[in-house]
């Protein structure tokens, strides 16, 4: 071996060393994040079901394994903005921030939620499409009661996301989030007119009735 590579092998030691240990971080933080996402998924389904309880415990244990995740990367920087938590993060904010909007709480920040900016916007993104189902899901019911306020949450939200005219390597590709809200929240927009129409030429109906009676 050259004099001029002697230490080749103690630093190729050393760099093994270091790769072994985030290797190890990244086999432990991969089963969190997917038992993260499958629980935001639970919280989700439970606020269509409008069990908000079993959502709210469901985020919790979320939480919890996000926390757990944070832990194991805290000494290797570079893992903790890898995709897989990115996207347990985002599944957290679009959980958390659903249920707050649709139980009419405050919306949580993401320094309450523990989570990154981007990750949080790209979330309360996804979000819009589930109101848009749950505000479907009241129509089909007949209840009209809170479809004018989710659409104006809706809209606010979209006024919000497009004004993060920012790069995709900041904002983690916002844009195309932003984008896929504002069809949701034209085609809600569409949607709700067209049923408060039908029902307000109800109500006219059911009113010449009566007065014909």
């Amino acid at each position: 071996m050259s004099k001029l590579t002697d230490n080749l092998d103690a630093i190729a030691e050393q760099i093994r060393q270091d790769f072994s240990t985030k290797d190890a971080a990244r086999e432990k933080v991969l089963p969190l994040c997917r038992d993260a996402i499958r629980c935001c998924s639970q919280a989700i389904r439970a606020v269509h079901r409008q069990e908000f309880a079993q959502a709210a415990e469901s985020l919790k244990s979320a939480r919890s394994l996000l926390t757990e995740a944070g832990q194991a990367v805290a000494a290797h920087s570079e893992l903790s903005n890898t995709g897989f938590i990115r996207d347990a993060q985002k599944e957290f904010a679009e959980g958390s921030t659903l249920l707050a909007l649709v139980t009419g709480k405050r919306l949580p920040d993401p320094g309450e939620l523990g989570i990154a900016a981007a990750a949080y916007l790209n979330g309360l993104g996804e979000a819009v499409g589930e109101l848009r189902r749950y505000l479907l899901d009241g129509m089909r019911r007949g209840d009209l009661s809170r479809s004018e306020e989710l659409l104006l949450v809706m809209d606010d939200i979209y006024n919000v996301l497009v004004t993060m005219d920012f790069p995709d390597a900041i904002t983690g590709g916002l844009r195309r989030t932003t984008d896929m809200v504002r069809g949701v929240l034209e085609k809600t927009r569409s949607d709700l007119t067209l049923v408060m129409r039908q029902k307000d030429l109800e109500n006219k109906l059911e009113k010449f009735k009566g007065d014909i009676d």
